[in-house]
């Protein structure tokens, strides 16, 4: 096995040749359909993807494939509600999941009882 600063700049590197392919892959304005999901409080202050602990009370979100420091509209179509929020993570890792949003956001979204709801997610940069 390799050291764990090897292990970690692998991660770094697949993570941006990741973040690479999906620029080619979604354009700015695309809009992807799907369930959201949103971070638990026991999160709060771990590191997320970019390196910024994660904080219960910002607009970011975690997403599989956009790259980090995207901004995105996140709309459920069943309400209107919408949040614009930073992509500052990956994930979510559940089957049929495309986004985990700050608590914050999930309350502007009305989600918070629900746990999951329908989205649509737009790039905005």
């Amino acid at each position: 096995m390799g050291s764990p600063t090897k292990l970690l700049l692998a991660c770094a590197l697949a993570g941006l040749l990741t973040a690479g392919n999906a620029m080619a892959h979604q354009a700015s304005g695309e809009t992807q359909r799907g369930i959201a999901s949103y971070y638990s409080d026991s999160l709060q202050g771990s590191p997320t993807a970019s390196g910024e602990p994660y904080e219960p009370q910002a607009l970011t979100a975690a997403h599989p494939t956009l790259p980090l420091g995207t901004t995105v509209v996140v709309t459920r179509p069943d309400t209107g509600q919408e949040v614009e929020v930073l992509i500052n993570d990956r994930g979510p890792f559940v089957k049929g999941r495309i986004i985990d949003l700050s608590k914050r956001a999930a309350r502007m979204l009305g989600m918070i009882n629900r746990g999951t709801v329908p989205v649509m997610i737009t790039q905005i940069d």
